[in-house]
């Protein structure tokens, strides 16, 4: 059915991972940083474990100076030679002596710089009220890049305990795993801060911060709970505190085990690469990701913050307390805890149906997996780069909905028990899957092995066909693999696909429940089929493709469906018309149908497929475009109209800012610009009256047919922004102006220090969308690829150039462009880009000539 992947063979098991003669138990750590030589000096103490009699300890170490390694045993002390392999990202120890079995003190001094990549032990600065500058030096060591920091063996498996010193200036503070356990001033203008040991863990979850901090008072969250920021902005931290501890509560309620650490800290840093990072007792998070002003950001916005937060959070037990063994299992600590993000934040604001929104998430997983470059969700995994480039939308998006399918195909109470199950035996220590599916058939007696493999360990996902069979009294249901651009003789794969059916016969709706796990079956019905549902609650990982005569009668009875659901039937069809199965103009006629929705997802779905005509349309095309989508938005937007009811619906408030943007941008609607400037122009002035959802869509619609001064206007607002989220509202607007002269100055922002490394490479993918500046934007990487490289950091990259897929014109041009210039990390997301270009550039040219005629209808 399919090849679970081997293990590592010997020889590159050898190349990429450190032997196992020698393993660590406990590191003491103590680190001088210089926050204004950007350098640090530290001093370690590794107990160690000698496996087997050796002469030689080898560890990682990267861009650091080991100036000396010492032995020590009995009140001996053995000197040793160290030759560092860069190229291995390793440190070669040699003894004078053999070191015998046992236990043994490893002291090390060493050095480093505090580097400019937001990886490893980096530094960060910002600018105050003042247009004062400072520094922070903060850590990022995820996947492996604590080996930059310190002499470690920097592999998930080797947990040890740590203790922390760090060596600061008086006027500093500094954060670390565990709670701070001693201070004192050391007379020379620095001082000392001793922290707790962490329990016993991964080098990856270390961490590390030093600069001008402040945190709010604890909240009692089963653990002391903070948020800490910089100066000056305590009053954007209310709502981060308030999912912070709601979450942690939930969580230990739902795994059944009390919070692993003896405090939490949720620290924001103006430079951050991801969005947050899991490090034990010490979150670190982007700003945008943990601050905000409740009263102006957006329901998205806050949403954001709530889901990150919660992710987070749920890492503490599923990563930090139960770690994967190799890295080929990162997919169970993220896909997990996107999973329980969902839960906790559902479980916190059940208005928002967060479980109906990530089915967003789902179609975006989709999209990647549809493809022939995609990968399973768990690989074989051998180099450091193949580490740092397994966090992805199949890790996470695709990880979190498997697993979502298979706790309703279970049931939520045996699933929980399943999860509590594997973390009691298995805390403090190191899993591969097979772990967590032993634990979840001995909860739910259920083959969950048998039926998880087949999602995990093969590429891909089935699109489930279903036609009623002959006497109409029945489904013929059949699966295979769903491609948007099939290889010309693809292999036979099989899935286990849980399916839930609601179907309508003389006697009633009735739903039932089938696993589907050969090519075809059949499902018996109690009468002759009137219509039919597959994928009940949308929960599924697959597509479901109708005969045309069930759709018709699918479609007949919308109001049957549920939101998901109907969300669900326009995804499927729109992805069965890109990949060339169902032509745009049916397709079309059936978005027509929708007109009068109220569902924020289901329109989420349509504005996207609007979308992508959009970006295949040629310019002469593109008022036809945007005239559908007048017609297709307009009523519904009509009915909601500019101004919220009194105690109106958080996500209607939401829909009303999408539908309006809509129209403003993709439907270019004059009216709707010019009443937006009013608006806008009046929010101005009265900032309190300023409609917190629909803000961020006004500013899009000016953006869009906004002048120079706009511009202008604009891009002071971003540099004197008062919260992360206006900064990042204003900063990517610059990106959406149509004069290409106001773009290529956009351009420049990105490599002129205006913008920070962590936002430049999207705003750049931001320019090589708009259809007005794309190729000129691509111009301009092309030119300036290797100062790109130096400077962004290597994991934005790849992700800056998910969307040349619109470089329609240039298909040949950026094939062998990424021909020649290959980056360290992200060349399989490169492969999925390009061909997503070659998806496109097949529609275009099998749509392209009638999209016209199609879109009028």
């Amino acid at each position: 059915m399919f090849d679970q992947e081997t293990s590592l063979s010997a020889a590159q098991a050898q190349e990429y991972r450190l032997p196992v003669s020698v393993t660590p138990e406990r590191y003491d750590l103590r680190l001088t940083p210089d926050l204004i030589a950007f350098t640090f000096d530290g001093d370690e103490t590794v107990a160690i474990m000698v496996h087997e009699a050796t002469a030689e300890v080898v560890l990682n170490a990267l861009e650091l100076q080991i100036d000396s390694a010492v032995a020590e045993r009995d009140g001996k002390s053995i000197s040793a030679t160290i030759e560092m392999e860069a190229a291995r990202e390793r440190a070669r120890i040699r003894f004078g002596e053999t070191l015998a079995p046992g236990e043994w003190k490893l002291r090390i001094k060493f050095r480093g710089i505090l580097n400019d990549k937001l990886h490893g032990f980096y530094r960060s600065q910002y600018t105050d009220a003042a247009g004062k500058s400072h520094t922070v030096a903060t850590t990022q060591f995820e996947a492996t890049d604590a080996r930059r920091a310190i002499p470690c063996w920097d592999e998930p498996a080797l947990k040890a305990v740590f203790g922390v010193t760090l060596v600061i200036d008086e006027n500093l503070t500094a954060l670390s795993n565990g709670g701070l356990k001693g201070e004192r001033t050391l007379g020379n203008g620095k001082k000392e801060m001793v922290f707790k040991d962490t329990i016993r863990m991964s080098t990856y979850l270390l961490a590390f911060i030093v600069g001008e901090f402040e945190a709010t008072a604890p909240v009692d969250a089963g653990t002391p709970l903070r948020i800490v920021h910089v100066p000056g902005k305590r009053g954007l931290t209310p709502w981060a505190q308030q999912i912070g501890a709601f979450s942690l509560k939930f969580f230990a309620g739902y795994y059944g085990i009390p919070y692993p650490g003896d405090k939490l800290d949720l620290i924001a840093i103006p430079d951050f690469a991801a969005g947050a990072m899991e490090n034990l007792g010490a979150i670190t998070f982007r700003e945008t990701a943990l601050l905000a002003d409740e009263r102006s950001a957006s329901r998205a916005e806050l949403e954001r913050i709530a889901d990150v937060v919660s992710h987070e959070n749920a890492h503490m037990w599923f990563g930090d307390l139960v770690t994967m063994r190799w890295w080929n299992g990162i997919w169970l600590n993220e896909a997990f805890a996107t999973f329980m993000e969902m839960l906790a934040v559902d479980a916190w604001k059940p208005q928002w149906k967060r479980w109906e929104s990530f089915g967003v998430s789902r179609g975006s997983a989709m999209a990647i997996d549809a493809l022939k470059s995609t990968r399973s969700i768990e690989y074989t995994v051998l180099s450091p780069e193949d580490c740092r480039s397994m966090f992805d939308v199949l890790t996470y998006e695709k990880g979190a909905a498997v697993l979502r399918m298979l706790e309703q195909f279970l049931g939520a109470e045996e699933f929980r028990k399943g999860i509590g199950r594997y973390l009691k035996q298995h805390q403090y220590a190191n899993t591969e899957t097979g772990d967590l599916w032993d634990a979840l058939e001995q909860s739910s007696g259920q083959p969950v092995r048998k039926m998880m493999d087949t999602w995990i360990f093969q590429q891909g996902f089935p699109v489930v066909s279903a036609a009623p069979t002959a006497d109409g009294r029945g489904l013929k249901v059949s699966q295979r693999r769903f491609f948007l651009a099939p290889p010309d003789d693809p292999a036979p794969q099989l899935w286990h696909v849980p399916i839930m059916v609601r179907a309508q016969t003389e006697h009633g709706v009735a739903t039932h429940k089938l696993l589907l796990t050969e090519a075809e079956t059949t499902l018996e019905l109690p009468g002759r089929l009137q219509w039919a549902l597959l994928n009940e609650g949308g929960h599924g990982f697959y597509r479901v493709r109708y005969a045309p005569a069930m759709l018709a009668s699918l479609t007949a009875n919308l109001g049957a469906l549920a939101p998901i659901e109907r969300f669900g039937l326009v995804s499927d069809t729109w992805a069965a018309t890109v990949a060339g199965l169902t032509p745009l103009a049916e397709f079309l006629r059936m978005a027509r149908l929708f007109h009068g929705e109220t569902n924020l997802n289901v329109w989420r779905a349509l504005i996207g497929a609007f979308s992508y005509l959009d970006m295949i349309a040629t310019d002469a095309q593109r008022p036809a475009v945007a005239a559908a989508v007048r017609e297709l938005i307009a009523g519904a937007a009509a009915q909601l109209g500019w101004t919220a009811a009194a105690g109106e619906d958080e996500l209607r408030g939401q829909l009303r800012a999408t539908l309006i943007g809509a129209l403003g941008t993709l439907g270019d609607d004059p009216a709707v610009q010019a009443r937006a400037r009013e608006l806008y122009a009046a929010w101005s002035r009265d900032p309190a009256a300023a409609d917190r959802d629909l803000q961020p869509a006004l500013v899009g619609i000016l953006a869009h047919c906004g002048d120079a001064a706009r511009y202008t206007e604009f891009k002071q607002n971003f540099k004197s922004a008062r919260t992360p989220q206006e900064e990042q509202r204003f900063l990517f607007s610059l990106a959406n102006f149509r004069d290409p002269a106001l773009l290529a100055q956009t351009m420049e922002m990105t490599l002129n220090g205006e913008v920070r490394t962590q936002n430049a490479p999207f705003l750049m993918h931001s320019l090589i969308y708009n259809s007005t500046s794309r190729y000129a934007a691509w111009d301009f990487v092309k030119l300036h690829w290797e100062t790109m490289i130096a400077r962004f950091p290597d994991s934005a990259l790849p992700r800056m150039c998910e969307a040349i897929n619109g470089l329609l014109d240039r298909q040949r041009e950026v094939e062998e462009f990424f021909a020649q210039h290959k980056m360290r990390l992200g060349g399989k997301l490169i492969d999925q880009h390009l061909e997503r270009l070659g998806v496109a550039a097949a529609f275009r040219k099998r749509e392209g000539a009638g999209l016209e005629a199609a879109l009028k209808g």
